[in-house]
């Protein structure tokens, strides 16, 4: 029988076989595999010192429960937010993303919701974070801020150097849970449960057959060095970081206290011999190539750029390859319900413009009942079996619904929909709640956003769908102007009807200063449903 691998599990091996690699670099700051688990391990001493850890083993809950105190984690980029990710997972916690844009209502809803037994955050989010502190442990992480900490919040550092008894902690187990916080493009957020088992395969890019002794030859023959741009409190990030420590590599972290800065970045690939890139759509592609089409940078160690999180238009791939031609662009589609579910490699001169499914993917039918065959015509749901998700905190309708069981055994289905091609190659449509049902066709917007943002005067775009009385729902476009550009709603329509069906072009269209986007670079498409209210008809 194979090995199921916690977290801390996996890193152990890996620091035993390189313990003084560079596990994590963040500006000045270099830790070793060693210098991780120490400090991982003092930190879950302290928590298991203040009596916190598991309450009900995994084995006595129905799969939408969870037995093991939470960690909430209110931090930018830092090394103290893997550390506090860890040190939790070493006290037999389950730590939890969250998004630090969110104002204080918002945030104080999200820990109610999930509840929290302990709260990390950043000394500048004090205010943030006071409503929710009440009896809570409070740990803050210092930045060079002078805000006023909470009264009895405690110094991370400090709790590193007080540490516990280190000889009391427990063996995590294969089934302690990985927590993932996702608002996606839309709705309130939900809670992912994963058995770390099942993470470890599905989002480290881990195999079931993992053994000790592989993981650590792994490690010993030479580990990458990655760089997940964006920032930790999304699942993006935290898998890069999570396959990367897997086989043994180095993680490399920026600062994103601030707004997205290209220059930043690609100066940080360049100093740090950077092999892997990871990326979120258009919002982080069309700056990088402004910024590499403004400035030479030594980027010869960079083999790779992996894309996901939202599309990302062929014409900035395009331009990526051209200024990058020793490059490879992975485009890669999964949800925190999925883990990397299929993945697109682009080359200079070679493109794969179809998705292959991962370990498990398969596309469902129209009613979720069976799997459809390759070269089916019809159009169904991306799904995912094997090593998925037990289901949504607290929700239990939502875990019927996402992960249903069809003939005994389990899937998770994002709610994407899409085709599957005679050589089983996966044709995305898009996500099923942002399809626009105008007249009785169904409309997917993130084929018509693709075509819109190709037309040379557009920055960025995104489309839904509002009432109409004619057709029950319209297209709408919101869309962001490069600077002097002067295009009008008609000719967009007409631009966008040359490349796609002319029933799916806007047929209203509001010019914005910027387009809504969520700090990960993803669509803001609650946003977007309100500005389109706005938008001026340029089709009767």
């Amino acid at each position: 029988m194979s090995t199921q691998w916690s977290f801390t599990g996996l890193l152990d091996t890996v620091a035993d076989a390189v313990p003084d690699r560079e596990m994590l670099v963040w500006g000045a700051v270099r830790r070793t595999h060693a210098e991780f688990r120490r400090r991982t391990r003092a930190l879950a001493a302290y928590l298991r010192g203040r009596g916190l850890g598991t309450v009900r083993e995994r084995a006595g809950l129905e799969r939408w429960e969870c037995g093991q105190q939470k960690v909430a984690v209110v931090c930018s980029n830092c090394p103290e937010y893997l550390e506090a990710m860890f040190g939790a997972f070493r006290a037999r916690l389950v730590p939890y993303n969250v998004n630090h844009h969110y104002n204080a209502a918002e945030l104080a809803a999200l820990v109610e919701q999930i509840g929290a037994d302990v709260i990390v955050h950043h000394r500048r989010f004090a205010p943030l974070v006071e409503e929710v502190a009440r009896d809570r442990l409070m740990i803050h992480v210092e930045d060079g801020s002078r805000t006023a900490t909470l009264p009895g919040s405690v110094a991370f550092e400090d709790v590193i150097d007080r540490g516990g008894d280190e000889g009391a902690l427990p063996v995590p187990s294969p089934d302690d849970l990985y927590l993932m916080c996702t608002g996606g493009t839309t709705g309130r957020p939900k809670g992912v449960l994963w058995r770390q088992a099942d993470a470890y395969v599905a989002a480290a890019a881990g195999s079931p057959d993992a053994t000790a002794e592989s993981i650590a030859l792994t490690a010993r023959r030479g580990g990458p060095v990655w760089f997940p741009a964006p920032p930790l409190m999304h699942a993006a990030a935290q898998w890069t970081v999570l396959a990367c420590w897997n086989l043994g590599g180095t993680v490399v972290l920026h600062d994103d206290a601030g707004p997205f800065d290209a220059r930043a970045i690609l100066e940080t690939a360049e100093r740090e011999r950077v092999q892997m890139l990871t990326i979120v759509g258009d919002a982080y592609a069309r700056p990088l190539v402004e910024e590499l089409r403004a400035r030479a940078y030594d980027l010869s160690a960079l083999r790779q750029i992996s894309t996901g999180g939202a599309t990302t238009r062929a014409d900035l791939k395009e331009a990526l390859l051209d200024l990058l031609p020793h490059v490879i662009v992975v485009d890669g589609y999964g949800a925190s319900e999925t883990g990397g579910m299929a993945f697109g490699a682009s080359a200079k001169d070679a493109t794969d413009r179809g998705f292959r499914g991962a370990g498990g993917a398969v596309v469902l039918s129209e009613d979720r009942r069976r799997i459809l065959e390759p070269g089916s015509v019809e159009i169904g749901w991306t799904a995912r079996t094997g090593h998925v998700p037990l289901g949504y905190l607290d929700d239990p309708e939502a875990t019927e619904r996402t992960f249903p069981v069809v003939d005994g055994v389990r899937f998770a289905v994002p709610g994407d929909r899409a085709t599957v091609g005679p050589d089983g190659s996966i044709t995305l449509l898009g996500r099923d709640s942002t399809v626009v049902n105008s007249g009785g066709e169904k409309i997917f917007v993130e084929e018509v956003e693709q075509a819109i943002r190709r037309h040379p005067d557009v920055l960025d775009a995104l489309v839904v769908g509002r009432p109409s009385e004619r057709f029950g729902e319209e297209v709408v476009a919101l869309v962001q102007l490069r600077p002097g550009a002067t295009l009008d709603g008609p000719s967009l329509r007409e631009y966008a009807a040359g490349l796609i069906s002319r029933f799916k072009a806007p047929r209203a269209v509001l010019f914005c200063e910027r387009v809504g986007r969520h700090p990960s670079g993803k669509p803001d498409y609650g946003w977007a449903r309100r500005a389109a209210a706005d938008a001026v008809a340029v089709a009767e």
